[in-house]
């Protein structure tokens, strides 16, 4: 068998495994990595290097400049104050964090670190109402990853130039993309994804934890109350900490670099001991991004996207050129492959293709590729999608059948308004 198929094998059975429940959600990502090594699909060293992914230290950083925080009355009195506007309306207090998330999600490109900010604060409000975690995770980490990046500002502004970019090295500039073109074509969903998260999501979401969240491992033994230089520490490094991961870029560091120095200042200023800084990091939920990208990686690197991206042109010329049809095709498949691969790499497969197909007819390739950008980042509802799925399953205590339960009609919803919508404003002719 050719890598590919032993690669799609693999792929089919960790699917199968974490529908099962039998086993951890880290423990079936670890066994299909392993699983390509074994075959030869992936060579052992890369494999290795997934361990010290940039994605998995800076969650692991993260993860403990919140567990720093949450130990500040500030996080509980901000999550009370939270509590009482919204005088015990579920509703009102998810439309205040998935409204914070969402603004995050414009300013960091990485939904992990904005679900990493707002996360202690939601989870503080949801136990003043006798909530679970796993009835608001899901509902924050949706409308983080689904908006990132949509306004022009923040690691939004480059969006434009990143698009023309494309067209530029294939060499069709008939059409070029406006600064303001991507945020036209994504609002609407936008809008509508902060209003599905705030106020129907949790319908769908279970009262109690399918599997055992690290919300609930980490609780149990009370904390004594910090003093006021670290309760106040505590608060700066945090703040510090999101301000900084805001301004990456213009201060030259790298995103892990800031959370682990976060994390550092965390532990030196005391407002956590050494030991409770090692034991607020999530293993298991390290362990599935590190397995889901070996997968994400594997599935690229055999061939998968190119395969299919090849039998999309034939489609194209068999709908006869419709707007609708066509923008249906590069939305539903891109998407359908981000599930599994991560969205930088399904965007390099279809912009050339969407592209190509396009100066092919003498089309508009703008909606297109505003549509598989908006396709890509939609995926939400498995582990390999995006980094932010794994934190919001090992947070919410959700499985994968769970996952599928609570995302197939927001999916189908996500691909209603961004096929109408943008192939509307920015058609093919």
């Amino acid at each position: 068998m050719s890598p590919l198929t032993i690669c799609l094998i693999i792929f089919a059975l960790m699917v199968i495994g974490f529908c099962s429940g039998k086993y951890s959600l880290a423990t079936i990502s670890l066994v299909s990595m392993m699983a390509l090594v074994l075959t030869g699909c992936m060579d052992a060293k890369d494999a290795l290097t997934y361990f010290s992914n940039n994605n998995v230290i800076m969650i692991a950083g993260m993860c403990v400049v919140a567990a720093g925080f949450n130990r500040t009355q500030f996080c509980t009195n901000v999550a009370n104050g939270i509590s009482r506007v919204s005088k015990g309306s579920l509703n009102k207090m998810m439309f205040g964090y998935v409204l914070i998330g969402m603004l995050l999600s414009q300013f960091i490109q990485s939904p992990i670190v904005a679900m990493g900010i707002v996360t202690p604060m939601l989870l503080a409000s949801a136990e003043s109402m006798g909530l679970k975690s796993s009835k608001v995770v899901f509902p924050l980490g949706v409308a983080t990853v689904v908006t990132c990046c949509t306004l022009p500002v923040g690691a939004g502004a480059t969006v434009a130039a990143e698009l023309n970019g494309y067209l530029e090295s294939y060499g069709y500039l008939d059409h070029m993309v406006g600064i303001l073109d991507p945020m036209v074509g994504r609002l609407p969903l936008l809008v509508i994804c902060v209003i599905y998260c705030s106020f129907f999501a949790t319908k769908f979401a279970p009262d109690e934890p399918i599997v055992k969240s690290i919300t609930e491992v980490k609780q149990g033994a009370g904390r004594v109350a910090l003093k006021p230089f670290q309760e106040y520490a505590g608060i700066f490094i945090f703040f510090a900490d999101a301000v900084a991961l805001m301004c990456a870029k213009q201060i030259g560091m790298q995103n892990w670099e800031i959370t682990v120095i976060g994390a550092l200042a965390m532990v030196l200023c005391g407002v956590l001991k050494p030991r409770e800084a090692t034991a607020s990091l999530p293993v298991s939920m390290l362990l599935l991004i590190v397995g889901a990208l070996a997968m994400s990686g594997a599935l690229s690197s055999t061939g998968a996207g190119d395969l299919i991206g090849g039998h999309i042109a034939g489609i194209v010329d068999s709908v006869n050129g419709n707007s609708y049809i066509i923008g249906f095709i590069f939305f539903i498949i891109p998407f359908v492959m981000t599930q599994v691969m991560q969205n930088r790499g399904t965007m390099l497969i279809f912009h050339p293709i969407a592209i190509a197909t396009c100066a092919s007819i003498g089309a508009n390739p703008v909606g297109l590729m505003i549509l598989i950008q908006a396709a890509c980042l939609s995926a939400f509802m498995t582990p390999m999608a995006t980094a932010a799925i794994p934190y919001m399953m090992e947070c919410g205590g959700y499985d994968q059948r769970s996952m599928f339960k609570q995302s197939w009609l927001f999916a189908i919803i996500c691909c209603v308004v961004s096929v109408g919508w943008i192939m509307t404003v920015f058609p093919l002719g």
